[in-house]
């Protein structure tokens, strides 16, 4: 039977193979245990859906399995972003929330995350005593479902809007009224997934326009890899840019947690550089002040804002079961990770690709510059970064062998530039002595080898990567 095994951010598993109603119900009863155990029983779980294939139905299994350990289930109404779900743990008091969702991952896979009462990702030891659970429920083949039906009528399972209380608070993070009448020209992509229409909703009724491709429910995914919001899946609201003469181009990822921009000219702006982009964002325009925090694969430049300014950064593992914890020990005003998820204070410990998108926009707003001339800005403060990522995919068997030769690996320099520490923290990173880094570290969502760098010298990009493959004996 599959061992169920949370990695970044929850379970991911190919539907139909180890993804099954079975396993997502073993999932559930442990998860159902937990709660339990910890006297939460009595707030109830929401429970949350994507636009994947059969997401309802497998989220209708999981309030089931709830009802039927007598957890009440609050079943959300629609499909909803992640960060919609995650806010509505809060108005409602409940013990946490079950979101079904692969979130950026291949149209094969879906998955099971599971968050916390404080609306954010829940922290590696609650993780590992809810896999101990599911693994002792499917010892024992234990599930304890209720007739849904039944359940509905008795109250266990409570259909309802998530929407609603997070409009409201956004209207009380962000005015939207300059938005909406600021006469901007966008593009959004939703990238075929639960962003869809939110970004035409939320800035109707003004000047401003939102041309929406991408913008209805397709499980395939088609014209991409995955609904993940980097350069080379976003090819099409690049182009729908420069045709459109877009101000503009946002992008989410399949559950919207996550955020991708286009410049006006329909060039891509990287995760780091948009990480930089919020630190100013909340730190200049908005002159609040706090840490930040970042996982270990994200900007230095962050760093270097932060100095500027007089605040902290905190640094994390990567995912945000680390850094949602941690914004909450520190009291950060931002909390962010490469994967182009960012958190913020006074709301939820939890990525929110909606919100970050409305950031950007204010930003652009109230500086009346455009996303080129605001990374200008940024650079003026603490110089060009470049950046860039390359995955590959591996088997389990290979995965042993590609991790010994990254560990007998001691570079005294990559692309000429002298390794001054290697952090074994998380995978392999190498600090650089302009400050820069390489990372090479395993996926913990998806069978893939990761390796990232972040430079000052844009000729040795391409180099670092290259070597960073070559560490791993992959080329």
């Amino acid at each position: 039977m599959t061992r169920i095994r949370f990695g970044t951010d929850g379970w991911r598993a190919s539907v139909a193979e180890d993804y099954t109603f079975e396993t997502v119900r073993y999932c559930a009863q442990g998860t159902a245990e937990y709660i339990v155990a910890e006297g939460l029983a009595d707030r109830g779980m929401v429970v949350g859906y994507d636009t994947r294939f059969r997401s309802e139905d497998f989220a209708r299994a999981v309030a089931e399995v709830l009802a039927g350990n007598g957890i009440r289930a609050y079943l959300t109404s629609r499909a909803e972003p992640t960060p919609v779900n995650s806010y509505a743990i809060l108005p409602l008091h409940a013990g946490g929330g079950i979101w079904i969702t692969a979130s950026h991952n291949p149209p094969t896979d879906n998955g099971f995350k599971l968050r916390s009462s404080y609306g954010g990702a829940a922290a590696p030891e609650t993780l590992t005593q809810v896999e101990e659970r599911i693994a002792a429920a499917q010892e024992a083949r234990r599930i304890e479902h209720a007739d849904y039906g039944a359940a509905v009528k008795s109250g266990l399972i409570q259909v309802f809007d998530a929407r609603e209380p997070y409009l409201e608070q956004i209207a009380r993070l962000i005015d939207l009224e300059p938005l909406r009448n600021a006469g901007l020209r966008l593009v959004a992509d939703p990238m075929w997934g639960v962003g869809m229409g939110w970004w035409p909703m939320l800035l109707a009724g003004g000047k401003t326009t939102v041309h929406e491709i991408h913008g209805h429910r397709n499980p395939l995914f088609p014209g991409m890899r995955r609904p993940e919001p980097i350069d080379d899946n976003l090819q099409e609201l690049f182009a729908a840019v420069r045709e459109q003469g877009a101000d503009a181009g946002l992008a989410n990822d399949g559950d919207a947690d996550r955020v991708g921009l286009a410049n006006e000219r329909g060039e891509f702006v990287n995760q780091l550089q948009v990480f930089a982009l919020l630190s100013y964002y909340l730190l200049e325009v908005r002159g609040e002040r706090g840490p930040l925090v970042k996982t270990i694969s994200t900007t230095v430049m962050a760093n270097k804002l932060a100095k500027r300014y007089g605040v902290d950064v905190y640094e994390t593992g990567v995912g945000f079961k680390y850094v949602a914890p941690e914004m909450l020990r520190v009291d950060a005003i931002m909390g962010g990770e490469e994967s182009g998820g960012f958190a913020f204070h006074n709301h939820i410990p939890e990525r929110d690709g909606i919100l970050a998108g409305l950031y950007l926009l204010d930003l652009m707003v109230q500086t009346g510059k455009s996303p080129s001339q605001l990374m200008d800005v940024i650079y003026s403060l603490v110089g060009p970064h470049y950046y860039d990522r390359v995955d590959r995919r591996m088997t389990a068997e290979e995965r042993p062998a590609i991790e010994e030769t990254i560990r007998l690996a001691e570079p005294a320099s990559l692309a000429g530039l002298r390794v001054e520490r290697i952090d074994r923290s998380e995978g392999y990173r190498y600090l650089l002595e302009d400050g820069g880094w390489l990372l090479i570290r395993f996926s913990g969502t998806e069978p893939v080898i990761r390796v990232y760098c972040e430079t000052t010298h844009e000729d040795k990009v391409a180099t670092l990567l290259s070597e960073g493959l070559g560490l791993a004996g992959l080329h």
